[in-house]
């Protein structure tokens, strides 16, 4: 019996109301945009979003399908991180180490002298070469475990004997977890970088080892998002004088009041006057403490060493802040005189959260030099363009589908093409829900899409032919077509949604913006071909009883 169950009906007629729903601000592009950009002010200056312009009713959804590099203009970069910068500097932050542990085996080992070599070793000469073992034992004394999951039991120096010099340099896997941490500190940067600006949408991932691609639609060149690229965070260790209520308490005079990173609601009242700036911070990784708890070590520069070191005598058992961009993201208390110019940070820390702190602590500057290997800007008038071709071939393709189908089945076409209109607004809807970005091979994915929609359809209306010819009633022709047409239906689509799943996990830009398109509209033509074309040929069956049926 041609029959669905009023609750059917029901849940299929609210899923394509929500999702119209959800596209409609898409329709109304420009205004839905100005009132969330509005809302956003208002939420980051404290006031509540009911004062905003009444551009759009705050009761109806405001998601926009956000528009990409190629649609909406802006600048493309390559970027490669110099990683061998990072070796130098690690090398050169560790010679008055090396130096200190020799000096206390000067009597045996005698002088010690820096030799000239590549920058990311360090080469010494003793006057004493027989005591060559034990400048070795002293030097490995400074090797520390290299925090990777993959690098167990490894050490992050070599300290090796040559021609009567030592030799220090990083080991391979401490090369490795440098070269990832160094391009994860340069992604974190960056991101915090461009976030500021306040762009839409920004695409900031990683390409390959050392690499990283940076896309943000809506900026006025390459040369603008290379000067964002190019500032440098703020970092600074103050000293705490309590806590207070709300970024409005008084914080008197020299002081002031800021909030904290990770706690909501939080504020601390700090002196304004840094104890070490971030200018000043040699290094800072994740590592553990005698305990084997997550921690984070950090060393400073000669000048900063001193003056942490003189502050932290003078003030044990009183927390300091360590202040990035106006924000604390910590506040040990100092439990310890830190001499030497490096301690370390304990907590309550995972692995993950003492390398995310590593990276805001590193975060005053990029870690190495970025070389540009690829720039591009690309202007909103050709953004307009692609959306004006995008548009045309959309509308081309729409109204070719659609009086394919009106010639070839007559009302069951229209029926089809009503199901299309549904389908096409539903893909905008989860593009709207999810936040997708929109770009040109996205939008080919949905002219795909606008072409096998009607494919079941097709499959449908057919079989109902075929069972016509078998002088079956249309009740029943048209049940029959839907059961038997089911089969063929799904595994067409389920293998087309395999591919889009694929595309979309192993590719990246572009691809992916095809796969999301394509994906959602496979989804989505299944669900308006069996449920919603079937709930119009139904309802339109019960209310004409027709003896026979024209497909």
């Amino acid at each position: 019996m041609l029959h669905i169950d009023r609750w059917k009906r029901t849940i299929i007629v609210a899923v394509c109301l929500f999702g119209l729903l959800l596209a409609m601000p898409n329709a109304f592009y420009t205004r839905v945009e100005t009132h969330n950009d509005a809302v956003k002010a208002l939420n980051e200056a404290g006031q509540p979003a009911a004062t905003a312009p009444a551009d759009w009713p705050g009761f109806l959804p405001s998601g926009l399908v956000n528009l990409g590099l190629d649609l909406r203009g802006g600048a493309h970069l390559l970027a490669e991180v110099q990683v061998s910068d990072v070796y130098a500097s690690r090398m050169q932050a560790m010679w008055p180490e090396v130096r200190n542990a020799l000096r206390d085996e000067r009597a045996t080992i005698g002088t010690i002298r820096l030799q000239p070599s590549t920058p990311d070793k360090l080469v010494l000469k003793i006057s004493k070469p027989e005591a060559t073992d034990r400048a070795l034992k002293a030097v490995r004394s400074l090797a520390r475990p290299v925090v990777s999951v993959s690098s167990v039991g490894e050490t992050d120096i070599i300290v090796s004997a040559e021609d009567g010099m030592l030799l220090v340099q990083l080991s391979e896997a401490e090369k490795q977890a440098t070269d990832d941490r160094t391009v994860k500190q340069a992604l974190e940067i960056i991101r915090r970088r461009i976030d500021e600006v306040g762009t839409r949408e920004p695409t900031i991932q990683r390409q390959g080892s050392t690499r990283i691609l940076i896309q943000v639609p809506g900026i006025g060149s390459a040369s603008e998002l290379k000067a964002i690229i190019g500032t440098t965070a703020q970092l600074t260790f103050q000293p705490v004088l309590g806590r207070a209520s709300s970024a409005d308490a008084v914080a008197g005079g020299g002081n002031e009041i800021l909030p904290s990173l990770d706690e909501e609601g939080v504020f601390f009242k700090l002196e304004k006057a840094p104890v070490v700036t971030g200018e000043e911070l040699v290094d800072a990784q994740p590592s553990f403490d005698q305990n084997g708890r997550a921690a984070v070590s950090f060393r400073f520069n000669t000048s900063g060493a001193r003056k942490f070191g003189t502050y932290t005598a003078e003030n044990i058992g009183s927390p300091f802040a360590i202040v990035l961009d106006d924000e604390v993201i910590s506040a040990p208390v100092i439990q310890s005189h830190i001499p030497g110019g490096s301690g370390i940070i304990t907590g309550r820390f995972t692995v993950e959260e003492t390398t995310k702190l590593a990276v805001l602590l590193r975060a005053g500057a990029l870690p190495a030099g970025l070389e540009f290997l690829e720039e591009r800007t690309i202007g909103p008038e050709l953004g307009a363009d692609s959306i004006q071709a995008g548009k045309l071939a959309c509308v081309v393709a729409f109204g070719a589908v659609l009086g394919f189908m009106i010639l070839s089945y007559g009302l069951f076409g229209v029926f089809a093409n009503i199901a299309l209109i549904v389908n096409v607004g539903l893909i905008f809807g989860l593009l709207s829900l999810i936040g997708a970005t929109l770009t040109l091979p996205g939008i080919a994915g949905i002219v795909l899409t606008i072409g096998m929609a009607v494919d079941a359809n097709v499959l449908i209306f057919e079989r109902i032919r075929e069972e016509m010819k078998s002088a079956r009633g249309p009740a029943r022709a048209i049940e029959l077509g839907y059961e038997k047409a089911l089969s063929a239906i799904l595994d067409a689509n389920i293998t087309t949604f395999i591919t889009a799943v694929i595309l979309f996990a192993m590719g990246s830009g572009p691809v992916r913006g095809f796969a999301i398109t394509l994906g959602l509209g496979i989804l989505t033509s299944v669900f308006t071909a069996i449920f919603v074309t079937r709930l119009m040929i139904v309802i339109w069956f019960e209310n004409r009883r027709p003896k026979t049926i024209e497909v």
